[in-house]
C-alpha cells in the first residue's frame, strides 16, 4: 500500500479540517469517543498494510488507509499481560512490579494482578463521565480485587486469563490444532482424527495449556453459556455497547483473543484458504480473516451509529507473534514473543480519527502503547496532573502541528533481557553483552556494531541503567 507523504496530506487536511478540542471537551454530548482494539499475538508482517501478501486483511487495511500507520510502533513487553498492563495504564509495567506474564493457575493466586493503586484510562475515562467497557480478554488479574468492574470499566464480557477455546468442547464448526507432546502412536510429528477436524503437533514439546479451566466466560461476574464463536462473540457484544451508548462520550476496550493460542478456524473461513496445503497455515489465516472481518464489523457499526466522525480508533497487537506456535510473520523483523528482539515488541499500531486526523499517513516515528493513554487522556481534556504517564500524546503529531517527536528513549526490562531504542538506534542484550543495531539499515537486526560504537553503547547503556533504577523488583515471577 502506498502512503503519501506527511506534509502533502498535512497541507491539504489543516486547510480543510478545524479540530476545535476545546469544543468536543464541552458538550457531553460531542466529546470524543475511543475505541481501543487489540489483536493478540499478531505479528508484524501479517497485515496487508504492513507487508503482508498471503492473507487478506481488507478491515483493518482500510482503517489504516483512512488513519495514520506507524512503521515503529511498539508495546512495552514481548508477552500478553505485561504489555496491557503498560498499555492500560500509560506506565511502564516495570514501575510497579508487573514484569512476568502469569499463565494458567497463576491467574488466580492473591496478589497476581494490576496493583490496585494503578489507575487505569477506564478509571481516569469513567471519572470525567464517560461510559467505559471491556470486551474480551483481561489477563490483569483472576480474583476479585482486580476484577474490570473494580478498575474503571462499567461493563465487562470477556474472561480473565490469558486464553480461552473459541467455541466449547467438542468444538463444532471449527478445526482446532492442539499441541502434544506425544501422539496417538506413541510418536512425534502430526496426527489428524479421521474426520480433518482435530490435528495433533508435537513440535512445540508440550501440551496444549488448560486454557478453560477456571476461567468461564462472564458478564460481569456470572459465567455465561456461550455457543458461538468467541470472535463473533467479542465483534457482537462490542457492537451492542456502542449501540447503547451512542448519545453518550464511551471508551471501548475491545481485547480479542484472536489470534491467541488453541487454534480453531471457523469452517467458513477455512474453506476460504482451501488452496494452503499447510492446515496448521490454513487455520492460523482462517484465525486472521475471522479476525478482520469482526473489526470490519465494529467499524461498520460506527458508520451506521452516526459516531464515527467522532470516535478515535486505535489498533494495534500486544506483542509480536509465535512463529513456531501460530505461523504468524514478523518479517522483516528478527525475533518473535517473549524477546526483546523487534519481532517480539513492534508490532502493527494504527491510528484512525475520519475526518480529524490525515488520511493515508505512514509514519515512522517511534511510538509505544503507553502513547494510547497520554492521547486519549489529552482528547478527553483530563488534566495533566492527574495522570502520571511515560507515554506522549499523539494527537500534535497526527494533526499535524508537529511533524516529529523529539528525540526520547524507550526502554524494556524482562529479567535479564534489557534493550532501549533512541533515535534509530537499538541496544538489545539477554543476560549477555549489550547488541547494538543501527534500525534505519538493518531493521532485522543482523549486524552487532557494538564492537564499531563503544562510545555510543556506553552512552546508551548508562541511559538504561539510569531508567532501570527508577523501576522496582518483580512483585511474581
Amino acid at each position: 500500500m502506498k502512503f503519501p507523504s506527511f506534509k502533502a496530506v498535512v497541507s491539504l487536511m489543516l486547510a480543510s479540517v478545524s479540530l476545535s478540542l476545546s469544543g468536543h471537551a464541552g458538550e457531553s454530548s460531542s466529546r470524543p469517543n475511543i475505541v481501543l482494539i487489540v489483536a493478540d499475538d499478531l505479528g508484524y508482517g501479517e497485515l496487508g498494510c504492513y507487508g503482508g501478501k498471503e492473507i487478506p486483511t481488507p478491515n483493518i487495511d482500510a482503517l489504516a488507509a483512512r488513519g495514520t500507520r506507524f512503521t515503529s510502533g511498539y508495546v512495552t513487553a514481548p508477552f500478553c499481560a505485561a504489555s496491557r498492563a503498560a498499555l492500560l495504564t500509560g506506565r511502564y509495567q516495570t514501575r510497579f512490579g508487573f514484569e512476568y506474564n502469569p499463565i494458567g493457575a497463576r491467574n488466580s493466586m492473591p496478589g497476581i494482578g494490576l496493583p490496585v493503586a494503578e489507575k487505569t484510562i477506564a478509571d481516569r475515562l469513567r471519572d470525567i463521565g464517560y461510559a467505559t467497557g471491556l470486551v474480551g480478554k483481561w489477563h490483569l488479574g483472576g480474583t476479585a480485587e482486580f476484577h474490570p468492574q473494580r478498575r474503571g470499566f462499567d461493563e465487562f464480557f470477556g474472561f480473565l486469563h490469558e486464553g480461552h477455546y473459541y467455541v466449547p468442547g467438542p468444538w463444532q464448526g471449527v478445526t482446532t490444532w492442539l499441541r502434544k507432546k506425544t501422539l496417538p502412536d506413541g510418536g512425534k510429528g502430526r496426527w489428524s482424527s479421521p474426520d480433518g477436524r482435530i490435528v495433533w503437533s508435537t513440535q512445540s514439546g508440550h501440551n496444549e495449556h488448560e486454557y478453560d479451566t477456571d476461567n468461564p466466560l462472564l458478564r460481569s461476574s456470572q459465567p455465561v453459556d456461550e455457543k458461538a464463536n468467541l470472535t463473533d462473540v467479542f465483534t457482537r457484544e462490542a457492537c451492542d455497547f456502542i449501540g447503547r451508548h451512542q448519545a453518550q462520550p464511551f471508551f471501548l476496550y475491545l481485547a480479542y483473543n484472536a489470534v491467541h493460542s488453541p487454534m480453531q478456524g471457523a469452517d467458513q473461513y477455512m474453506k476460504k484458504f482451501a488452496h494452503m496445503e499447510d492446515i496448521q497455515r490454513r487455520i492460523f489465516a482462517a484465525m486472521l480473516s475471522h479476525l478482520d472481518d469482526s473489526v470490519g464489523q465494529v467499524l461498520s457499526k460506527l458508520r451506521e451509529s452516526g459516531t464515527e466522525e467522532n470516535t478515535l480508533v486505535v489498533f494495534l497487537s500486544d506483542n509480536g507473534g509465535p512463529t513456531k506456535e501460530l505461523t504468524s510473520s514478523n518479517a522483516p523483523l528478527r525475533g518473535g514473543k517473549g524477546e526483546l528482539l523487534e519481532g517480539g515488541i513492534r508490532v502493527p499500531f494504527i491510528v484512525s480519527w475520519r475526518n480529524h486526523i490525515p488520511s493515508g499517513m505512514e509514519m515512522g516515528a517511534p511510538v509505544t502503547s503507553m502513547d494510547a493513554m497520554a492521547t486519549a487522556m489529552d482528547l478527553a481534556k483530563v488534566a495533566s496532573e492527574k495522570t502520571k504517564t511515560d507515554g506522549v500524546s499523539l494527537l500534535p503529531l497526527l494533526t499535524g502541528q508537529r511533524e516529529q517527536f523529539l528525540e526520547r528513549p524507550l526502554f524494556w526490562r524482562v529479567g535479564k533481557q534489557n534493550a532501549m531504542r533512541l533515535g534509530d538506534w537499538k541496544l538489545e542484550r539477554s543476560g549477555k553483552e549489550w547488541q547494538l543495531y543501527d534500525l534505519a539499515h538493518d531493521i532485522g537486526e543482523a549486524t552487532n556494531l557494538a564492537p564499531r560504537e563503544p562510545a555510543r553503547v556506553q552512552q546508551m547503556s548508562a541511559l538504561w541503567d539510569k531508567w532501570n533504577a527508577e523501576q522496582i523488583e518483580p512483585l511474581w515471577r
